[in-house]
């Protein structure tokens, strides 16, 4: 057995529980490895590089984070319940590919097909039945910067505020449709889709394209094939033409400008489930801790350091979200957590994507402290300290938010 083959074999006994001795230092080897393989094996229609973010980035709108930009809050006020396209946040590993939709394929292969591979082009699934949902895409990284700037940790990774987040109109097909043309077996365990993006190098080493693997229960649930954004073609920061939109589970869930999705019979592993988007420190195993699911978290309409005129009323607008369902109530505080009080909600809470709400406020002169505080019908409440991981994700603590009234 050559030496990636074994490195192969040995991941997925890690995955399934079956290997022993096996350190982090092991898994970040084997994955490294297991990436590189990726490339290899992984065939992608051709894609023009462009710049690491083709849209404007306007400084009212954005705060540019490397190949990110993280959408302010004060651009959101007033602006609706989907978030423009104009103002959607961008994450992306290397660069925005300039893909043309008529020569693009999607080929979905693999041991847990029927057959053989099958190939659809965009013409292809917009012949099949459509859906439309409204549907958040939250970066696991959201809100990271708070773990140092309020919690006083250390942490890797991109210094997201809470702007990693957008809502939009998805229209696409169902990823379940697509399997089953496909013929889809019973054996099926996971789906694993891949982008057309430039590869993913770190450290050296070639990881190769941007892909994570679906447990096949999730991907025949409620994922879409998204082609449309908020009624428009999708942009190419965005995935243009196709991407995956999975409801619930952490951003890179969702992945851009897909040209394959592999069907597996046995479980699958990237370096994006197995080396990222795990969670590592002194409360999880050596090994890390899978997870899959976004948290819940609440923001402001404005930004720190805010100025209201004293002793005027303002209107105190936000948003509150979670992954487990619908947000049940919001309480808010202006004094730093001493009092709360209830908002309002406003409109209704669209697929249960996000709510917003509002609340007035008459303030002193002075500095002040903004908080908002939400509970979903699950009973999940916005923890006061988020649980420290290493890598800073799934930051769900109350966020203090300085403002000052002259």
């Amino acid at each position: 057995m050559d030496e990636l083959a074994y490195d192969e074999r040995r991941l997925h006994q890690w995955r399934s529980g079956h290997a022993r001795g096996f350190s982090r230092r092991d898994l970040l080897k084997l994955t490294a490895a297991a990436g590189v393989a990726g490339a290899l094996v992984e065939a992608a229609p051709a894609a023009a590089a462009a710049a690491p973010i083709v849209k404007p980035l306007p400084p009212e709108l954005f705060k540019p984070l490397g190949t990110n930009a993280e959408t302010l809050w004060s651009s959101l006020k007033d602006v609706g319940y989907h978030v423009p396209i104009d103002r959607f946040f961008v994450r992306n590993h290397t660069s925005t590919p300039i893909i043309d939709s008529a020569s693009w394929r999607l080929t979905v292969f693999g041991a847990g097909l029927r057959g053989g591979p099958v190939e659809f082009s965009l013409r292809d699934l917009r012949r099949l039945p459509s859906v439309t949902r409204s549907v958040t895409v939250e970066c696991a990284g959201n809100g990271r910067s708070y773990f140092t700037t309020q919690q006083g940790q250390t942490v890797s990774g991109t210094a997201w505020g809470l702007g990693g987040i957008g809502v939009a109109r998805w229209r696409g097909v169902k990823l379940s449709t697509v399997l089953r043309r496909s013929g889809l077996s019973s054996r099926a365990v996971d789906v694993q889709a891949a982008g057309l993006d430039p590869n993913y190098v770190t450290g050296g080493v070639d990881l190769g394209p941007v892909r994570r693997p679906l447990p096949v229960r999730k991907a025949l649930d409620d994922v879409l094939l998204a082609y449309e954004m908020n009624g428009s073609p999708l942009p190419a920061d965005h995935g243009h033409p196709v991407r995956l939109v999975v409801p619930s589970w952490i951003g890179i869930s969702s992945i851009k400008w897909v040209g394959s999705i592999e069907v597996s019979d046995e479980p699958l592993f990237s370096p994006w489930n197995t080396q990222f988007y795990r969670l590592f420190g002194p409360e999880f195993p050596a090994g890390g801790q899978p997870f899959d699911r976004q948290s819940i978290k609440s923001a402001f309409e404005l930004d720190p350091g805010a100025t209201f005129p004293a002793g005027r009323n303002a209107r105190l607008t936000g948003r509150s979200w979670s992954a487990a369902g619908r947000i049940k109530h919001v309480e808010v505080s202006t004094d730093g957590g001493t009092r709360w009080r209830r908002a309002r909600p406003v409109g209704p809470s669209i697929d249960n994507a996000w709510q917003r709400w509002e609340i007035d406020w008459r303030p002193a002169a002075g500095a002040h402290v903004l908080q908002a505080r939400a509970t979903d019908v699950r009973g999940n409440v916005q923890p006061d300290v988020a649980r420290f991981n290493t890598l800073g994700y799934l930051f769900d603590a109350v966020v203090e938010v300085p403002v000052t009234a002259t």
